[in-house]
């Protein structure tokens, strides 16, 4: 019953800030999602942030779970009117709290992925350099719990940008971790992750925070400049992963088989010190996939070119995945962020929209284990075979043996080495590109209003 009461209390908070009416109709202009069916959405819902997220209930169970003697709205009218005044008088409560709210069931409990496009209701607040100013986001309630996150961002050339979260526990706060320092320009700001950020809560592995303890709430604090106006800041993305969860398996998206992309081929070996250039690589073929579908030529980097513009720090690795992304995302028209994905089936989606996905394996996936350390590896995944297999251009082939990149890999091999990323991707592709369905909740679905709440962080 608490669970269902909370569900209500979240929905009916989220149309007080949306200026959403229990239609659904917006009394702010936005348009009705066309699949709003009423007050109880049998699939989906708008979380407090006004994000869209799926709901796993439907509206038979959302009534049941409340006490009402029958299903759908019409069994909604048990509620009364005296219990709608006090929800919405607790949604009048909820909206002033200024915390951000996911939606209050995610549909999968080991990775979700929440966005944000507009910042305005962020606190600001001037920061040290002239045309600098911090953004400091309300505490944010992740549709799961998580013990790793990671930050994407998407700037214009020009803008630099500070990463930092912190964990926010029932009875405590942690630090705030520093998850990259971003420029196109290292000699204005740096371009770096920062090392050694260890302590009793957790740590930063290169762009990643992992906690030692699971948490349900996040606050962000982004330090942006390098503008006239420093509000350049074009999107913001939050991946979530527990990796305590399972993954959730799905029927295979047979669409995709038989399908491959014209992904370019190229290959890290052909360049000199290219030999840890596999995410350079990866993202520059993709990069000129786009160049040439889009007829825009500048996203047809180098490889070297390419590399040179995410190297991370004095030693220039090349593997930091958002620097990946925020290069790509720099690009007017591009959306560019690095989430978990789930099953298999989730790439096959992609694919089968014409996307082609950059993944992040074990090496092992491409060479024997003999060989040596893991140190991971990059590859995009172009295509299937008819019988579901992935076909992926793989940067890291022999050069010396004439190794075409273009490969196919056995698709449970695949699932295998995926999983040592957590099932890690960079999603690369037009802002008005038509995007497979966001089943799980694991990308953005172009509903990124995330910082359209109201109130301030603490």
């Amino acid at each position: 019953m608490r669970d269902m009461r909370l569900d209500v209390e979240n929905e009916m908070a989220s149309r007080v800030r949306g200026g959403l009416g229990v239609n659904g109709a917006s009394a702010l202009g936005r348009r009705r999602p066309n699949w709003w069916p009423g007050l109880f959405p049998s699939h989906m819902k708008y979380s407090q942030t006004g994000a869209r997220a799926f709901c796993p209930l439907t509206g038979f169970e959302q009534a049941k779970r409340a006490g009402c003697p029958r299903a759908g709205l019409a069994g909604a009218k048990c509620l009364g009117g005296r219990r709608l005044v006090l929800l919405l008088a607790a949604a009048v409560v909820l909206a002033a709290s200024g915390a951000i709210r996911a939606a209050s069931a995610a549909p999968d409990p080991r990775s979700a992925f929440i966005s944000f496009t507009e910042f305005s209701r962020f606190t600001r607040s001037p920061g040290a350099r002239t045309n600098e100013v911090i953004l400091l986001s309300p505490e944010i309630t992740a549709p799961i719990a998580w013990d790793e996150l990671v930050l994407s961002w998407n700037v214009p050339p020009g803008v630099y940008l500070k990463a930092e979260a912190r964990a926010l526990y029932p009875e405590r706060a942690t630090r705030y971790y520093t998850l990259g320092q971003w420029s196109d320009d290292p000699a204005r700001f740096p371009r770096r992750s920062v090392p050694g950020q260890r302590d009793a809560d957790g740590e930063v592995r290169m762009d990643t925070l992992a906690l030692n303890h699971a948490a349900r709430r996040v606050q962000l604090r982004l330090t942006v400049g390098g503008a006239a106006e420093p509000s350049g800041l074009k999107f913001l993305g939050v991946s979530f992963c527990n990796t305590a969860a399972p993954i959730r398996k799905l029927a295979p998206n047979r669409a995709a088989w038989g399908k491959v992309l014209p992904v370019p081929e190229r290959r890290q070996g052909e360049y000199e010190g290219g030999g840890g250039w596999c995410s350079p690589t990866s993202l520059s073929m993709v990069l000129a996939y786009w160049g040439e579908r889009l007829q825009r030529p500048e996203l047809n980097y180098t490889v070297p070119e390419t590399a040179r513009a995410i190297a991370d720090g004095p030693r220039a690795d090349t593997g930091n995945w958002p620097f990946n992304t925020a290069f790509a995302g720099r690009h007017p028209g591009l959306r560019a962020y690095v989430t978990r994905l789930g099953d298999i089936a989730e790439m096959e989606d992609w694919i089968a929209a014409g996307i082609p996905v950059i993944l992040s394996v074990s090496s092992y996936l491409t060479r024997s284990p003999a060989s040596g350390p893991d140190y991971g590896h990059l590859i995009v995944c172009v295509g299937f075979t008819d019988t579901g297999d992935v076909v992926a251009n793989n940067p890291g082939v022999s050069v010396r043996k004439n190794v075409r990149a273009r490969q196919v890999y056995a698709r449970e091999q695949v699932v295998r080495n995926w999983a040592r990323s957590k099932n890690t991707v960079y999603l690369i592709y037009p802002e008005t590109a038509a995007i497979p369905a966001n089943r799980l909740g694991h990308w953005d679905d172009g509903s990124a209003t995330a910082g359209a709440v109201e109130g301030k962080g603490q």
